[in-house]
């Protein structure tokens, strides 16, 4: 029965496993715009716009690429996502892994959910060196007919099946995109917010809980952590 499977702590990965100072997301950003000038023959500045137009519409410029242009999503992925150089600095993180080794989990699975492909998600999670603290990953699966992504439904009903979890009520959730956390905290997870210092405060909360750092998952869910908060 649901109510007697084991709960599962999904975690995203890009500006939540690492922080946002690295400035992934700017170049991913940048070779983003590179792709819509090169592939649709547009200037940089209407590359920017509809690559704003279609993250803000989909939640994933790629998708958007795909359903109008007939973009092929491995080839998208190759120039941006696998051409970025995060060896230089994305690095391990033994702060980061000791939290996560703290979580119990005897108690609560583990589960990577991003909306990367998996060759990139892969490759942050190894950087970091907390890869073997998960159980699996659910990824935007670019070679798919047609894939999913947050915040759609299908994606979040794709994490609970593939993570092996039936109810809502099991599903715990943290990342750092508002749209994103929105939609959980709608669905039933028991959703956090990440916004790092220095990022502003919505007008209105994504979800139940706002957090600044991942350490504060332990003053929200104590019941998962084999330590108390300090």
């Amino acid at each position: 029965m649901a109510e007697d499977e084991k709960p599962v702590f999904f975690f995203d990965i890009d500006n939540c496993l690492y922080s946002k100072n690295t400035k992934v997301q700017e170049m991913m950003s940048g070779l983003i715009d590179r792709f819509f000038e090169d592939h649709l023959s547009l200037s940089q500045q209407d590359a920017y716009v509809l690559h704003q137009r279609y993250y803000k519409e989909y939640g994933l410029a790629i998708e958007g690429l795909v359903r109008h242009h007939k973009v092929n999503a491995l080839e998208y992925n190759e120039k941006v996502d696998d051409a970025l150089p995060l060896g230089d600095v994305i690095k391990p993180n033994p702060e980061l892994r000791a939290f996560l080794e703290d979580i119990d989990r005897s108690k609560i699975r583990l589960w990577l959910f991003t909306n990367a492909y998996k060759t990139h998600g892969n490759r942050v999670v190894k950087l970091l060196q907390v890869d073997d603290l998960f159980e699996g990953l659910t990824f935007c699966d670019y070679g798919s007919e047609k894939f999913d992504c947050k915040p759609h439904a299908e994606m979040f009903n794709k994490a609970m099946r593939e993570a092996g979890v039936k109810s809502n009520q099991n599903c715990y959730f943290v990342d750092d995109s508002y749209i994103n956390t929105k939609a959980a905290h709608a669905r039933g997870w028991h959703t956090a917010h990440l916004l790092e210092h220095g990022t502003a405060e919505p007008a209105e909360p994504a979800a139940k809980y706002q957090i600044r750092t991942l350490m504060e998952l332990r003053d929200i869910f104590p019941q998962w952590f084999k330590s108390k908060a300090q």
